[in-house]
Formats: structure tokens, C-alpha cells, sequence
């Protein structure tokens, strides 16, 4: 550990930003712990929920729920569990790592036998035996089987974030013999043999998963193609088990491989990352369009999904699948990887409807700006379609093109053996410490002042999503309770030389 920074060091640092004096540790240690009493005073199963009323009368995640239930999809019950983690990591204290075990454990209840999580867990008797759980196996008939759901999420990093929660937590935990430590390794394992399965013999895996492996008959291998026709109003078709880059599901099942090969050495999940990556130069589509769609059929083609998401060249996906396979370069020093990215940011930088903007979806072959809306019609102008619509999804946006610009000119000037470099992890330095205590310390002085007496903080003012009938006034999020924690943590590790 190194010396702690001198009082004047860290006075000048913090003097750039903040005329108070910095929060002390022993005052940011007492704050999360009380922050996560709280927390765990109103967790389900040790499980989390997104949203909560002052009188706790009224919860949801991204619907309404009840206090039986919880939620996976982030800010649900992983990524808090790794905000406990984090909490334990910078203060030594045990609340938290307990408190990140219960929420793995939570998770290792809820486990379905395909493998991965639906959006929620019930733990209400009765709505428990609607799913079929890894811990039914062997004490189910089939006709029981198959009157349960057992359908695994990858949509809106599910799963994958389950699992990369459940590899911290035993990378930290080690070989501790708590007696919920074996059930929760169980589960851990049994996922990620399972999200292996899942994976297509493309190297996609679907939007959700029935717990059925595909073989190549039913899936071929082969390159994406535009059709020449295809159907021009929603045909109202299941879409769950297309090839998935929708809210960079694809993306996110790679970390989470990467993340199990870097955690356990299993040479399966790098090869189920890079086979994944395989899958991105496949999915590229053929010029004038060489950027990539949303989803694709077992065909290989552009396919609607929902109905107001038409088949199409797609400015938001794209821009995530070109970091994905930067970050595979970078990881494996495969050039394949890098191959197709001038062709798509060429598009990009042709295809803006303003400066550093670009449309969600663009037609095929035409490259024109499409919308979508709920009666399954394609729109040419976002004026042209419902209200609700035209604020309820991202149509036009700079879907972090910049970011990907600059990762790209960084690769070309710095190289690949340097940005791998730059991701080993090193000793914080004295002025690193310094700097990183002086930009958090006016927020962390504001998480410790706005925490209440009970260990809450509040957010104020009215929440309502109309379509899902979700009305709060002041109430207790988790998405806050998250952003917090985390800078506190943050600030407690650079405040300590950790």
C-alpha cells in the first residue's frame, strides 16, 4: 500500500474544483454502509427491483411488480450486486460483500433450466411453479415441463449480466466455504454451459433462448445478404429466435465470454467470443450498405422484429458492432476483425442526416431514413408517425458515433500492443489519486449530505411511462443508489491508496 497523500497535495488537487473540505474516509465508509442497510432492509430474497415508493406500496422494474418479485436487466439485482462488490472492494467491510451474496444467491434461486433469467423472478410459491428452474431438474414430469416458462433472456443484457455479476462475486470470494458459496458456484457453471449451448453454429445467439440447442441443418452458416423482397408491413412472425444485435445483445454475450475466459482460463469461452466475432464479419451487409441490421433470419437477411422495426441498415447497432470488433482485435490481435470497419465508417460519414447524426434505420438498397411504428408500417418521415412513437424509441441520434471514430483513430495511431497495455490493471499513483479524489469529491459530498436519516437517498419529482401505466412521485431508485456508491467507492479507493 502506498504512503497516503500529504494534506497539501490533496488540498491543492481538490482546491482546483471545490472550496469545502474533502470527505474523509471514515465519513464515506459510514455512508455506504448505512446506504446499504437500507438497501438490504428492503430486498426481496436478498434481490432488487428498479424503483420503489417512500412507503415502499408501490414497485416496478420496467413494470409494475410486487413485493414477491425481482429484477435481472439492469439497474436490477446484478448490477447492484456489483455495486455491493465495489463497496466491499474500496471499505474491507463485510456488509457488503453479504450483501452481494445474497443477491448472487438470489440469482442462483431463479436460475431457469435453459440456462440464463427471464426479466424477473417471482419467489411467490404460486408463481414460482410457473417456471421451469435449474433446481426443478429431476422433480418435474413432462407434462409439468411443459406447462412452465424456460426461456432465457439475452435481450437488454440479461443474462450476460447476471453472469458477469455471478464471476465477480466467486473471483472475490475464492474458495470461502459459506454454505450458499456452493449453490451459487453450481449456477455459475451451469449458465455458462448453457450460454455456450445457446450459441447459434453461426456464432450468434437468439434475443431469447427455449433451452434447445440448433444445429447447422436448421441454421447454415452463410454470408448476409440483402433480399430483393421482402415484406413491407409487419408479418407479425415470432423474432425471439433471430440472430440478435438489438441492444447490443450480441456485444454483450462477447463480454461476458471474454469475462469467463479472463476469470476461470477456459479456452471454450474465447473461442465462443471469437466465434461470435466471425459472426459480425458474416452479419456485415453487402455495399452500398456494408454496415450491419438489427436482427437477422436463419437466412441471413434483414428481419423485422417488433412492429415498429422493420428490416434495415441500421445507424444505432452498427455503431456498437465496430467497437466489439475493435475490442476483439485488441483482445486477440486478429486482424480479421478490423477488416470491414473502413467500409462502415465510410457509410457513416455518408449517410448523416445532420453533422454527427444519423437515422436508426435505413431502408435497403436505397439507404433512405425509415421509421416505424405500432400498426407495422414503414414511415419515410418521423413526423408521419404516432406521438407516442415519435419519443418512445431512439429514431435519430449520434448513437455514439464519436466514441467509435475516436476508438478507431486511436487504434491507428497508438496500435494494438499499446491499448492493451493501457487495459492491464497498475497501481494508482499519487497523482492519479489525487485527481481522481478531486473530480468526485463534490459529488461524493453531495451523496453523503443527501442521504436521509433512514440511509435513503430520494429522488424527487414525478415519474410516469405511459404505456406501462408506471406513475411515482418521490421515491427510492436503484439507478441512483448505483451512480452513488459507485463514487463513493471510487473516491474511498483513491482516498486509501487501494
Amino acid at each position: 500500500m502506498k504512503a497516503p497523500l500529504t494534506i497539501l497535495a490533496l488540498t491543492t488537487c481538490l482546491a482546483v474544483t471545490q472550496t469545502f473540505a474533502a470527505p474523509s474516509a471514515p465519513e464515506v465508509k459510514a455512508t455506504l454502509t448505512k446506504a446499504t442497510q437500507y438497501m438490504r432492509s428492503i430486498a426481496t430474497e436478498g434481490g432488487y427491483l428498479w424503483r420503489y415508493s417512500e412507503d415502499l406500496k408501490i414497485r416496478a422494474g420496467e413494470n409494475n411488480a410486487t413485493d414477491t418479485q425481482i429484477w435481472i436487466q439492469p439497474p436490477g439485482t446484478p448490477a447492484m450486486g456489483e455495486t455491493f462488490l465495489k463497496a466491499y472492494a474500496a471499505s474491507g467491510d463485510a456488509i457488503h460483500l453479504e450483501a452481494a451474496r445474497d443477491a448472487a444467491y438470489a440469482l442462483a434461486q431463479g436460475q431457469l433450466e435453459s440456462g440464463g433469467w427471464d426479466y424477473l423472478i417471482d419467489f411467490a410459491p404460486a408463481k414460482g411453479a410457473l417456471a421451469y428452474r435449474r433446481t426443478d431438474v429431476g422433480k418435474l414430469t413432462a407434462a409439468q415441463i411443459a406447462k412452465r416458462k424456460n426461456i432465457s433472456t439475452y435481450d437488454d443484457n440479461n443474462t450476460q449480466d447476471a453472469l458477469r455479476f455471478l464471476i465477480q462475486y466467486v473471483a472475490v470470494v475464492k474458495d470461502s466455504t459459506n454454505p450458499k458459496e456452493k449453490e451459487i458456484r453450481t449456477a455459475l457453471a451451469y449458465g455458462l454451459k448453457k450460454m455456450l449451448e445457446a450459441q447459434y453454429p453461426i456464432g450468434a445467439w437468439p434475443q431469447r433462448y427455449d433451452g434447445k440447442p440448433k444445429s447447422v441443418t436448421e441454421y447454415p452458416i452463410k454470408k448476409a445478404t440483402i433480399p430483393m423482397e421482402y415484406p413491407r408491413q409487419h408479418p407479425k412472425a415470432d423474432y425471439k429466435g433471430y440472430y440478435t444485435l438489438n441492444d447490443n445483445a450480441i456485444a454483450d454475450c462477447i463480454d461476458a465470454m471474454m469475462t469467463a475466459h479472463k476469470q476461470f482460463g477456459d479456452a471454450r469461452y474465447l473461442a465462443a467470443a471469437k466465434k461470435a466475432g466471425d459472426f459480425l464479419l458474416l452479419a456485415q451487409l453487402p455495399e452500398p450498405q456494408p454496415v450491419w441490421a438489427q436482427q437477422y433470419n436463419q437466412k441471413m437477411e434483414p428481419a423485422w422484429a417488433r412492429a415498429f422495426e422493420p428490416p434495415a441498415a441500421t445507424g444505432g447497432e452498427s455503431s456498437g458492432a465496430i467497437r466489439t470488433l475493435i475490442d476483439l482485435y485488441i483482445e486477440t490481435g486478429d486482424a480479421k476483425y478490423i477488416e470491414p470497419i473502413p467500409r462502415a465508417l465510410a457509410w457513416y460519414k455518408r449517410s448523416e442526416i445532420a453533422p454527427g447524426r444519423w437515422a436508426r434505420y435505413y431502408e435497403l438498397t436505397t439507404n433512405k431514413p425509415i421509421y416505424g411504428d405500432r400498426d407495422g408500417k414503414i414511415y419515410y418521415r418521423l413526423q408521419d408517425i404516432s406521438k407516442e412513437r415519435q419519443t418512445g424509441y431512439g429514431w435519430e441520434s449520434d448513437f455514439g458515433m464519436r466514441k467509435t471514430f475516436a476508438a478507431w483513430e486511436q487504434l491507428q495511431t497508438d496500435g494494438r500492443e499499446k491499448l492493451l497495455a493501457k487495459k492491464q490493471p497498475k497501481p494508482m499513483s499519487d497523482k492519479t489519486r489525487a485527481s481522481t479524489q478531486a473530480k468526485l469529491a463534490s459529488k461524493v459530498e453531495k451523496a453523503i449530505k443527501e442521504l436521509d436519516s433512514q440511509g435513503r437517498w430520494m429522488t424527487e419529482g414525478k415519474f410516469v411511462k405511459e404505456v406501462k401505466d408506471l406513475s411515482f412521485g418521490r421515491r427510492i431508485e436503484t439507478s441512483t443508489f448505483i451512480e452513488n456508491m459507485q463514487a463513493l467507492s471510487e473516491y474511498l479507493t483513491a482516498a486509501e491508496g487501494k
